[in-house]
């Protein structure tokens, strides 16, 4: 059986713990960053996970990760 191509862009947003979780980046840290307050900015540093709803498509297009 053939391999499943891994989805480059998904790849490089997304990662899958060790638990099976989908971990990203938080949005938001992009643009406009000096309007944001510090304490604001310091939450967005930590990651987040997706929903288990969500994280079923994101698992297909990122296998071997």
């Amino acid at each position: 059986m053939a391999k499943i191509r891994t989805h480059k862009a998904s790849a490089k947003r997304f990662s899958v713990t060790k638990n099976g979780k989908v971990k990203m980046t938080q949005q938001g840290r992009r643009h406009q960053v000096h309007l944001k307050t510090t304490k604001r900015k310091r939450a967005l540093r930590k990651a987040a996970y997706i929903s288990d709803c969500n994280a079923k498509n994101i698992k297909k297009l990122i296998p071997y990760a």
